[in-house]
């Protein structure tokens, strides 16, 4: 794993398109910005696990019952974040 220390506004550029700014350091975390083509998908991971969990399930012919499971638990995970 590469680690590289940013402050705000600097950024880090992967490959030709994609770009990776620090908009804010805050107590809770920090808020990053992606700039990438419109080809290449870019996800939190939780969000990329619940589609990988999706894509697992129906791949094992889940029930739609499954599918909610995982809708709903993205939902819960995906509360709004609250403001500084």
């Amino acid at each position: 794993m590469l680690v590289i220390t940013r402050k705000v506004d600097e950024r880090i550029v992967i490959g030709d398109g994609i770009e990776i700014r620090v908009l804010r350091v805050g107590r809770d975390g920090v808020r990053i910005g992606v700039t990438a083509p419109p080809d290449v998908p870019v996800y939190r991971s939780e969000l990329y696990d619940a589609i990988c969990d999706a894509n697992a399930g129906a791949a094992r012919g889940a029930t739609d019952a499954s599918v909610e499971h995982v809708v709903a638990r993205f939902r819960k995970r995906a509360q709004p974040e609250p403001r500084d």
